[in-house]
């Protein structure tokens, strides 16, 4: 059994601990010890006293860690060619991608994979079968949306919903579109009130944005954490619509309904795992096991949802 360093033992990192336990050896770390203690005696496990005997004593490590500590953690595990699965978003500017991508490269054996775990949801496996199959016809237009309130506390509150949250829906609609296909960035739009100390992707909590995949389909994206919700973004829809039909999502993955010239018939793609994230550790753990396998939600993923976002932020300064 392969050894798995978590650091940073928060709730996050309690997920992917819960997802870890029996199928690897765990080892702790976290800014406070005691944290990581507790940890250890619940899921079963070591205790490290520095990142880098973590990374020095693990196979593989998952960073669980706040934005700001993902470039150096990162670096230092690819370095120490320990593989990595890194909670998104990887990174919170331009110049950390590019300085990231730089050691990928040159570390090209270690595994770098980020923890969209949207890319593994039942709903958007289903979703791509539909596209693929062809039912829907030529895809013209979709649509993602999710609408709630919520306050950004802790390290949360240094970034925008966008960056933070909204980044699931990047990757769900650019999955959609084909990860084969260039996409541009049109027209959009990150709202609020005040930027009198405003930089680069923080503080905004409404972003709508627009998508064109160069000679194919359009595309919007609105998220927010400033709209009142009863349901706080459940039971909100979303819309893929072909030249032969549509499908209306539920845009957590709950149901989907299918709406073609010959039928209508409502889905329920799987609430086994229905977030992914079981899905998305033993991707990760195989490309511990196998150093042949490369995981889906790979840095190329990762670069692409995050120049999107990116281009957003740069649109609303104007540069």
């Amino acid at each position: 059994m392969k050894k798995i360093g978590l650091t940073g033992c928060g709730s996050i990192g309690r997920l992917h601990a819960e997802n870890l336990k029996g199928c690897a050896e765990i080892l702790f770390h976290n800014r406070t010890r005691g944290r990581a203690e507790v940890f250890a005696r619940k899921f079963g496990g070591l205790v490290c006293e520095s990142f880098e005997e973590l990374i020095e004593s693990a196979d593989g490590v998952v960073i669980a860690t706040p934005p700001s500590q993902h470039e150096i953690e990162v670096s230092a595990a690819l370095t120490a060619g320990v593989n990595v699965l890194v909670e998104k978003p990887l990174c919170t500017e331009p110049e950390q991608l590019e300085r990231l991508q730089d050691v990928a490269t040159r570390h090209s054996k270690s595994v770098l994979m980020v923890a969209e775990n949207y890319y593994y949801k039942p709903s958007l496996l289903n979703l791509k079968q539909h596209i693929v199959s062809g039912v829907l016809g030529e895809i013209k237009h979709i649509s993602a949306k999710k609408l709630k309130t919520q306050k950004a506390a802790g390290w949360r509150s240094a970034y925008g919903a966008l960056i933070e949250g909204g980044i699931h829906y990047v990757a769900l609609v650019a999955d959609l579109l084909d990860t084969s296909v260039e996409i541009m960035c049109g027209h959009p739009q990150v709202t609020e009130a005040d930027f009198p100390n405003w930089k680069f992707g923080q503080m905004e909590r409404n972003a709508v944005i627009r998508l064109a995949a160069i000679n194919g389909p359009t595309a919007s994206i609105h998220y927010a954490w400033d709209v009142p919700s009863l349901t706080q973004g459940v039971f909100q829809h979303s819309n893929i619509t072909g030249s032969q039909g549509q499908i209306t999502f539920e845009s957590n993955g709950i149901y989907q309904r299918l709406k073609t010239r010959r039928r209508t018939r409502l889905e329920f793609p799987g609430f086994v795992d229905m977030s992914g994230y079981k899905a998305m550790m033993n991707d990760f753990l195989k490309s511990v096991e196998d150093p042949n396998h490369s995981p889906y939600s790979n840095f190329e993923r990762a670069k692409r949802d995050l120049q999107i976002v990116f281009n957003a932020y740069r649109s609303l300064k104007g540069s």
